[in-house]
């Protein structure tokens, strides 16, 4: 792989920046006694036990506790400096209660939600993972009365979706389906594709990608599934999974799932399973761009993979290819290619020199084909040359240089600093 350029922005610098935010702090509640043997059986069940895989973040003197509100920073404001038609909202689509693997009352999650500043939270508990129990149909029925009382369109969306759990084939989120599939509808990930192909308007998610031994088959590709598979997290609890695996002989699962042919957005969420809630600074969120904060406007973005993903709060990160948004076809087979990415958080991170890496394909990692020194609070202008032959599909990922990435990939690669943020991706070909 041949060298980044390095390609240095020309902004108004502000010298003024902060670093009292700490990225990572883990709730309270992460190791809560209740449930414990339901979780470590789930998170063992595909042959690695994942409960004690938080990185060694320091724990914050002034941990979060769901009476604290002020624990969320205001953050940036919510409109694009670079698109016009569309509002960000902060979200959460995957979150535990004890109806699963979690510790916390379902009745306390979207208030405790709201609360942290969050404006769009789903509900996903495991479905039932062959022995290991999970919803039932009661408890369905009862995370959808929960959701329809917190929903407050225009303020608040509240969502209902389950977590299709296989303990070796790897764990997908479902939303917007009137019923939930376990392992006895759906044993396996193409019997999972067809039964969300018979309920249009149903919209799912890789979950923690590569953490289960069987990677969806290795992201087999179904093809009538692919508009309705929307997201891939990327951020999951403080974890960044663009080299999840890659120590072990794995491919990126980033790398792995769109080279495979498959179109998601790009997502962080904290795969909540204490009872804090949305209090969480340095675990994974998704930014969405709305037309406003209801049900159907928020599946609509996801749909349009109107999002990117990030593990701090109060971000903002819009970007455009050639004009076109991210998550979009480009259009074009190859050529100059001018993105735009507005990055802000606020006061908080006035001037932070952040960086902003230009990801194409490659065979184990992504090839890194440029290299953008910012400014947070500013918009970054520069211009790639793209050719389809390279590959179909663009992604930038935002990180803060100045600190490693707990989980490096390959020796003297770029994206071995700290993730920030991915963007959704653009495809150079429909």
């Amino acid at each position: 792989m041949s060298e980044p350029h390095l390609h240095h922005c020309h902004h108004h610098h502000d010298d003024h920046r902060s670093d009292q935010t700490p990225y990572g702090q883990v709730d309270p509640a992460e190791h809560a006694v209740g449930g414990i043997a339901r979780r470590t059986m789930l998170a063992g069940a595909g042959s690695m036990l994942m409960l004690a895989a938080i990185p060694g973040t320091a724990r914050a003197a002034n941990a979060m506790t769901a009476g604290s509100p002020t624990s969320t920073a205001p953050g940036a404001s919510r409109a694009s400096l670079i698109t016009q038609g569309t509002t960000l909202v902060h979200a959460d689509m995957h979150n535990h209660t004890v109806m699963s693997d979690g510790d916390g009352s379902a009745d306390a999650a979207f208030a405790s939600m709201r609360e942290a500043g969050l404006d769009v939270a789903a509900l996903t508990d495991h479905a039932t993972m062959f022995s290991i129990e999970g919803l039932s149909q009661s408890e369905w029925n009862t995370t959808g009365n929960l959701a329809n009382a917190a929903n407050d369109p225009g303020q608040f969306t509240a969502i209902r979706g389950f977590e299709w759990s296989h303990p070796l084939l790897g764990h997908i989120n479902v939303w917007n389906t009137s019923d939930f599939a376990d392992l006895w509808r759906a044993g396996s990930t193409p019997s999972l594709y067809r039964w969300l192909e018979g309920r249009p308007g149903g919209l799912a998610s890789f979950n923690h990608p590569g953490r289960e031994v069987g990677r969806f088959s290795n992201f087999s590709f179904y093809a009538s599934a692919r508009d309705q598979l929307v997201g891939l997290e990327m951020f999951n609890r403080t974890d960044d999974y663009l080299f999840e695996g890659w120590s072990s002989g794995m491919s990126s699962p980033l790398v792995a799932c769109l080279n495979a042919g498959w179109r998601p957005g790009l997502t962080g969420v904290t795969d909540e399973h204490g009872t804090t809630w949305g209090f969480h600074e340095g675990k994974g969120r998704s930014g969405l761009w709305v037309t406003e904060n209801t049900r159907a406007a928020v599946f609509e973005a996801m749909a349009a993979r109107r999002c990117f993903a990030t593990r701090v709060s109060g971000l903002r990160l819009d970007a455009t290819a050639n004009g076109v948004r991210m998550g979009q076809v480009l259009g074009v087979t190859s050529g100059d290619i001018r993105f735009r990415v507005d990055l802000d958080r606020g006061t908080v991170w006035d001037g932070k020199p952040l960086r902003i890496q230009v990801l194409r394909p490659g065979t184990s990692a992504p090839t890194v084909v440029d290299v953008v020194d910012t400014l947070c609070g500013s918009v970054a202008d520069f211009t790639v040359p793209l050719d389809a032959a390279d590959g179909n599909w663009v992604v930038l990922r935002v990180s803060d240089p100045e600190l490693p990435n707990p989980t490096p990939g390959p020796s003297g690669h770029p994206c071995n600093d700290f993730g920030v943020a991915y963007s959704s991706p653009w495809w150079l070909r429909p």
